[in-house]
């Protein structure tokens, strides 16, 4: 399915002594590899300091043929409103990163504007965040589009 939440977990690893840094800053190259008898390689390694972990997960994942057809039906089933909450997600992900970017160029640009355009930009920043809490997604857009507006001052 498209969202994690309605598949079965097959395994779980955690990749640690990842230092704390920045948004966005740590690079992760994941590598899924399933072989030729059905069994599923999963890799994770920090680019930056090179720490790494894997998991093996065997071909019998414990479903049988019936609990496979029935989960393929759900999957089906539910396609659509899962299409919805990802596309829901990725406005959501897409809206918190342009508030966290318009913030950090607020606090090293923010100077230079003129205290209507700062003001303008606050404004903006404040409604995105409010409609984030209600979870409309043609809302999140507008806003997303209304804050891209209103912060193109910073970037000239």
């Amino acid at each position: 399915r498209e969202i994690a939440a309605g598949n079965k977990a097959l395994g779980e690893f955690n990749l640690e002594g990842i230092p704390p840094s920045p948004r966005g800053m740590p690079q992760i190259e994941v590598t899924f590899d399933i072989d030729a008898n059905g069994i599923l390689h999963v890799s994770a390694k920090d680019k930056g300091t090179g720490k790494e972990n894997k998991i093996t997960i065997k071909a019998n994942s414990g479903l049988s043929e019936d609990e496979i057809q029935r989960m393929v039906k759900d999957a089906e089933a539910n396609a659509e409103e899962d299409h919805r909450v990802a596309e829901l997600a990725q406005s959501r992900n897409q809206a918190d990163a342009l508030v966290h970017a318009t913030r950090k160029s607020l606090t090293e640009y923010g100077d230079k504007l003129e205290a209507s355009e700062k003001e303008g930009i606050e404004a903006a920043i404040k409604a995105l965040e409010e409609t984030l809490k209600d979870g409309d997604k043609a809302a999140i857009d507008a806003k997303v589009e209304a804050l891209s507006t209103a912060s193109q001052k910073l970037g000239e």
